[in-house]
């Protein structure tokens, strides 16, 4: 006790003060250093949040109890990592996050009996406009999307009909592709009665007009390019998976192009079969005509009279004709075909595939190339050409050369990354939490070294002054003997003499008096004696000159 009460008393109210205030600075950092170490990492819940959403979601969590963060003017939540693919569920389950939109739920509260038409008529154009914004943002690259709808009303005695019109503005990660603002035209097209593709007006959140909604656009051109890339491109993708099955994943190019016809042709083709005649009917006439005339040739009165000349009969000559008629209609069978060619035909394929070589290892060098034979090379254009469904009637080409990649041997290995590839792949959130441990280990060196240190060596308890105050206080009757007795040399003030208890106090008179005496009686080799003293004990010498100067005066 006595002891520490001695080392309290030399270091005075001023530096115990100053020790507390650091101790705990540093017990705080070194607290938030921990807490901020052992705090489980942390994950994002859901980005690209309405505020609405936001506000229910952190409701949520309060009441579980489970630890969240907010970022982004609450655009952003995170929670444990650990536990982020659970809620991201659960909360999926409840309908959240809405999207800032409202979709059919807005009937499921909704007073159905004290509502208007007109009211209902709202609620249902709102959860039409919600519900196919939530089906747009399903699309990739599409973050928000906002739907406007102009579905004119039904009128009894309107006779001008007029289309519905639809809005829509997208605020997309990167740019949408041709194919994926058509298939938005068409989606919302389908879901509303009525409306036409070519209604829907698409704008992103730049202002730049994606889709023309006038009703007026003609885009038969973008449509045919588009039909003829995508064309090609199957085609290659096909092409270059049954390539690399053979010489591998990496060793060969493929191009293709298409010239397709998008005129649209429809043929009507009649057809006559003369041998499959068919009886369609059948007209059958018969006539019988007799006629008399006299024998000698005259012609009277009395002869045409009724029962006059009767005797006379047998001198005329009877004449009877009899003509039968028969027609018959038959039916040829006709076969009626109508041939409709839509758009989009294949009129003609080039295909150029480009394969590489054979490397063979070499122990101590580098890999021997060596040209594919030219059988392999014909196996692999037979490949293509049933692939692509060759017609050389049609002018189909196909070529297959093997020639050396610039690159050299391609990396094909397929073995599993190993310990280290895998410690390499790291995620996102992983490197921000090494470069914050990396922070916190740097501000730590630095307290340590630009606070700590220096506030131990000025109050006196560093390692080193220790040790020179040790070192110093072992010659206290030979070497700081010397260097007091020593007073004033060269004209120079005389130095304090040690005190009783070892430490330097301030010269007095008599002091004064006896350095001024055995200043006097010293002579050149005194000098001398002191100067040697000091060179051979140099640390010494320094911890008696640094313990004069934190003497207080």
């Amino acid at each position: 006790m006595n002891g520490i009460l001695e080392l309290v008393n030399r270091l005075g109210p001023q530096r115990l003060v100053a020790m507390g205030a650091v101790t705990l600075a540093l017990i705080g950092f070194f607290a938030f250093v921990m807490t901020r170490v052992s705090a489980p990492p942390m994950g994002v819940l859901f980005s690209d949040l309405s505020m609405n959403d936001s506000n229910l979601i952190s409701r949520d969590l309060d009441n579980r109890g489970i630890k969240y963060e907010i970022r982004q003017d609450g655009a952003t939540i995170l929670v444990p990592k650990e536990n982020a693919t659970k809620l991201r569920l659960e909360f999926a389950g409840k309908g959240l996050p809405a999207g800032g939109s409202v979709g059919y739920e807005i009937f499921d509260k909704a007073d159905t009996f004290s509502a208007t038409s007109f009211v209902q008529g709202i609620n249902q154009v709102r959860a039409l406009e919600g519900e196919l914004a939530r089906t747009i943002k399903g699309i990739e690259r599409v973050v928000q999307a906002r739907v406007h709808l102009a579905i004119p009303e039904k009128k009894l005695f309107d006779r001008e009909k007029q289309d519905p019109r639809a809005s829509i503005i997208l605020n997309v990660r990167g740019e949408l592709d041709a194919g994926q603002i058509r298939a938005i035209r068409h989606l919302v097209a389908s879901a509303v009665q009525g409306l036409k593709p070519d209604r829907v007006s698409i704008v992103d959140e730049s202002g730049r007009l994606l889709a023309d909604g006038a009703g007026n656009e003609n885009d038969t051109a973008a449509l045919a390019q588009d039909k003829q890339n995508a064309h090609e491109r199957r085609l290659k993708n096909q092409i270059e998976d049954i390539v690399a099955s053979v010489v591998g994943r990496g060793r060969a190019r493929v191009q293709v192009t298409a010239e397709m016809d998008f005129n649209r042709v429809q043929q009507v083709t009649d057809t006559f079969d003369p041998e499959g005649r068919v009886v369609r009917s059948t007209q059958t006439r018969t006539e019988n005509q007799q006629s008399q005339e006299a024998k000698d040739g005259q012609v009277s009165v009395a002869n045409e009279l009724p029962g006059g000349n009767q005797g006379q009969n047998n001198a005329q000559q009877r004449e009877a004709t009899q003509r039968s008629e028969e027609i018959t209609n038959f039916e040829i069978s006709k076969t009626t075909k109508t041939e409709i060619i839509e758009a989009g035909r294949v009129k003609k394929l080039s295909v150029a595939v480009l394969v590489d070589g054979i490397y063979t290892p070499v122990s101590g060098g580098p890999a021997e190339y060596k040209p594919r034979p030219s059988e392999e090379l014909e196996r692999i254009a037979t490949l293509v050409r049933s692939a692509i469904g060759f017609d050389r009637n049609r002018g189909d080409q196909v070529e297959v050369i093997n020639l050396k990649f610039a690159e050299g041997l391609p990396a094909t290995s397929t073995n599993p990354p190993s310990l280290a590839e895998q410690m390499l792949s790291v995620t996102r959130e992983d490197v921000l939490h090494m470069i914050e441990l990396g922070v916190f280990a740097i501000l730590t060196l630095l307290v340590v070294l630009l606070v700590v240190r220096p506030l131990m060596r000025a109050m006196g308890i560093g390692g080193k002054e220790k040790q020179g105050e040790a070192a110093a206080a072992a010659p206290v009757s030979g070497l700081q003997s010397v260097i007091a007795a020593s007073g004033m040399v060269g004209g120079q003030a005389a130095l304090p003499a040690p005190g009783a208890d070892g430490s330097f106090q301030p010269a007095n008179s008599n002091a004064a008096a006896n350095a001024a005496s055995i200043q006097a009686a010293l002579h050149q080799s005194a000098v001398d004696s002191l100067g040697k003293i000091v060179q051979d004990n140099p640390s010494e010498s320094t911890a008696i000159v640094r313990a004069w100067i934190a003497q207080p005066h």
